[in-house]
């Protein structure tokens, strides 16, 4: 299905360019000319009034939506976890609570990914950047934080192969260069869920001020992390998985909502609707006057040089906010690699249409009511603090409009607000208490087993040869996990098995030191959200300069992936003086363009481009800064690299593992393992490389070529047309229609019908089984036909189960 809708996609896309070049470049004066006669009537010399733009919602019309969401949160997160106990089966421990099991298909992968990826500042910034571009301004702001995306799906393989019991990314760093690089990178890692965060809280909480009456900041921010905290608590990651198709639904349909709306409702009642139509659109923004790097200053152009300014930035800052979160690794750890890769792939391609569509709707309609009433709905602060959706869907819709946006809001601060928060508990979990604060044993490399303490399989003398056993084939642990689930006391009988139970205690630990960090995390986001007010950040400030912060890690991280030569000085050096050498030539180009040292205009985009060119110098000095000095230092500090340091070099990102279910257990199907006995019984590298050759190269090519089709053949494309005809607006509406409703058809049907299907595989697989354990002798013949291909006979004729 995912290469079905993709051929559609690029099938149509091509059609609709050739229409759109086919017709002439130019305006006729027909379009454009009668500019007196579609605006709002005057009175006299002066306009009439705006129409009032007061929040008519009330606060408790607000709160009921937002108790409703939270019952709904708390089902879908009970629901999940009966699921995945009866229905598959899995191990209630801390590993689950991260992974969801780690079999998640690609269709919940991708609508995750979706869902967490649409911030509020997708929904808020994208529409400022088209109120202030124009027609370019969607299309650069979805291209640019969409190949990050496709491209992740590469570097999702390779740690899946090369790391596939990490965690974290995090993980991979610490086992091949040691605590310091390690430590750095987890404040990289923080840092870019604060920041993302902030984002999230900023302009959630400045749309459902300014539209619900009686709303205060404080109140705000409460509700909000009352929601995020509860989704994350009660159902862990697994949990936002089910949310977030729920999310990108009602995200798809509100947004096509305003698109009808805005685009097809009609002509009718102008005082009711000023615009419904595309013509109507177009006419009204041919009348306004864009910015001056707008050739002819037209909204309807794509030479545009500060649109293509924000591209770069934008693309620069969003590799590093995709490839430093901690919650787009989680994905991609929940998911096989193929499962992941198609996720990943299909996400790109999916969440394209969601800023395309909703800030051509909603920005051009902006520039359109603007003209319609004769000044601007909204001062430039406001358009900066994100609330150009809000002000255009009070304008068309009234009291339905502000509900829908509070209702699209808080999906999308929900979903992306649980998945910071479970990254966030991730890092302190993983890489900060169970590594450095009070790890289980201490060890003295990754190839030790943490629960005797000997060495593993290739490093491993014979008589001092680690035999742990999975806690699969354990009898010990059976009994214990009888003897839990059979008892009715609020306090469990400890763990009696003698080689499992110490650490099996140690990971209950964790999980109460989970729940702990969840409660914490979520309620440091209040008085995060009150620091960023006071201090008056605006939420486009935050977006253009995450870039400068987090983008000198971007190539250490990459190349922690793919290059065995890669020293810990050289990642630590190369995002360390990246950072600095980002901050530092963002202050220099910000001074001699201002012509003075003056911080309040530093972070305030003005009237001129002084703002958008300091932030594209600091953007590209720390992303490129980092890969270079990361390079050149790894070059001189390891000169030489032998063929067994680099083989050693990815056996040690296999060791990482957690003995009580080894990684290799998701793998019996692909490498046909028969014996699971100890943890270290696993398939080589080789094999892993060979097994998922075919995916890595389909996530290279997808990933590259669509790449090079959004930033240069697209725009080159439209540069060719100066200014649009109506005739040519109209089939870029179309195009986006098109996009979009094929995109938000896929993510709602998919995602369903993969996770009815596994679901009902996986039920009557468990059924199998149990009419295995169940059938008489004469039986069993009859049964292994049609039981799941994971039950089979040895060579003994001894019936053998895989956990699968």
């Amino acid at each position: 299905m995912v290469i079905m809708w993709t051929k559609l996609r690029k099938i149509t896309f091509w059609i609709l360019i050739y229409q759109l070049i086919l017709h002439e470049n130019v305006v006729s004066s027909e379009e454009t000319s009668g500019c007196d006669s579609i605006v709002r009537p005057t009175n006299g010399s002066l306009y009439l009034p705006v129409k009032p733009r007061g929040s008519s919602t009330s606060l408790s019309l607000a709160l009921t939506i937002c108790a409703i969401i939270l019952v709904f949160i708390v089902l879908v997160a009970n629901g999940f976890n009966l699921i995945r106990k009866y229905i598959y089966e899995d191990k209630d421990n801390l590993d689950t609570d991260f992974d969801a099991g780690g079999r998640v298909s690609s269709g919940l992968t991708a609508t995750t990914i979706v869902s967490q990826w649409t911030w509020a500042a997708t929904l808020l910034q994208s529409s400022a950047v088209a109120a202030n571009n124009g027609i370019s301004g969607p299309f650069w702001y979805a291209a640019g934080a969409t190949i990050p995306l496709l491209m992740f799906a590469t570097l999702s393989v390779q740690m899946k192969t090369r790391a596939p019991g990490a965690k974290t990314f995090l993980q991979v760093i610490q086992a091949r260069f040691g605590s310091r690089p390690h430590l750095v990178f987890c404040f990289f890692a923080l840092l870019t869920n604060v920041i993302v965060t902030a984002m999230l809280m900023l302009g959630g909480c400045a749309v459902l001020t300014t539209l619900v009456q009686g709303l205060s900041l404080e109140l705000a921010a409460v509700t909000l992390v009352t929601v995020i905290g509860a989704c994350t608590f009660i159902g862990g990651l697994g949990a936002t998985f089910y949310m977030s198709y729920f999310n990108t639904t009602i995200v798809f349909v509100v947004m096509f909502i305003f698109l009808i709306k805005v685009y097809h409702e009609g002509e009718g009642d102008q005082e009711r609707n000023p615009l419904g139509s595309i013509e109507r659109v177009y006419d009204l923004v041919s009348c306004s006057e864009g910015p001056e790097g707008n050739h002819a200053r037209s909204y309807l152009t794509f030479l545009s040089s500060d649109s293509i300014m924000f591209g770069i930035i934008n693309i620069v800052g969003n590799f590093g906010t995709v490839f430093v979160d901690q919650s787009y690794w989680q994905s991609s750890v929940a998911a096989k690699p193929r499962e992941g890769m198609w996720g990943f792939l299909a996400a790109g391609l999916v969440w394209f249409s969601i800023p395309f569509t909703f800030a051509t709707t909603m920005g051009m309609g902006y520039i359109a009511l603007g003209t319609y009433y004769g000044e601007p709905l909204l001062s430039n602060a406001e358009v900066s603090a994100g609330l150009v959706p809000p002000a255009v869907a009070q304008s068309l819709m009234g009291k339905a409009g502000e509900t829908l946006m509070v209702l699209m809001i808080l999906m999308a601060v929900t979903s992306t607000g649980s998945a910071e928060v479970m990254a966030i508990t991730s890092i302190i979990v993983y890489d900060l208490y169970q590594i450095h604060l009070k790890p289980f044993r201490r060890l003295t490399d990754s190839n030790c087993c943490i629960l005797c303490g000997k060495s593993r399989g290739r490093m491993a003398n014979r008589r001092d040869q680690c035999e742990c056993s999975s806690m699969t084939d354990c009898i010990a642990c059976t009994q214990d996990d009888k003897a839990i689930s059979e008892c009715n006391r609020t306090v469990k009988p400890n763990f009696k098995c003698k080689h499992h139970g110490n650490y099996r205690t140690y990971l209950n630990i964790l999980r109460d030191k989970r729940d702990w960090c969840i409660v914490w995390v979520a309620m440091a986001i209040i008085p995060l959200t009150l620091l960023f007010d006071i201090i008056q950040v605006s939420l486009e400030f935050v977006y253009y300069f995450m870039g400068v912060l987090v983008g000198s890690s971007v190539f250490p991280i990459i190349l922690s992936m793919f290059w065995a030569r890669l020293t810990g000085k050289a990642i630590m050096y190369g995002a360390i003086l990246g950072c600095l050498a980002g901050i530092f030539s963002w202050l220099l180009s910000a001074s001699i363009l201002n012509k003075e040292f003056n911080m309040s205009k530093f972070i305030t985009n003005s009237a001129g481009n002084e703002f958008e060119i300091s932030m594209l110098i600091a953007n590209c000095v720390a992303i490129f800064s980092g890969a270079a000095i990361t390079i050149i230092m790894s070059f001189v500090t390891k000169r030489h690299i032998s063929e067994f340091e680099t083989a050693e070099t990815w056996e040690k990102t296999r060791d990482i593992d957690n003995p009580l279910s080894p990684w290799p257990e998701l793998y019996i199907r692909e490498f046909h393992i028969t014996e699971m006995k100890l943890v270290y019984n696993r398939p080589s590298l080789e094999q892993m490389m060979t097994e998922f050759k075919k995916t890595n190269i389909i996530a290279f090519i997808v990933g590259s070529t669509t790449t090079i089709l959004m930033i240069v053949f697209w725009p080159a494309v439209m540069t060719a047309i100066d200014i649009m005809s109506q005739s040519q607006f109209k089939q870029w509406i179309h195009l986006s229609d098109v996009w979009s409703f094929t995109a938000g058809i896929f993510i709602i049907a998919t995602p369903l019908f993969m996770e009815i299907y596994s679901i009902v595989t996986q039920f009557k697989h468990k059924n199998a089984r149990v009419r295995v354990h169940a059938a008489p002798e004469h039986e069993l013949n009859n049964i292994m036909r049609s039981a799941s291909p994971q039950v089979k006979t040895n060579s003994a004729g001894q019936l053998e189960q895989f956990n699968v």
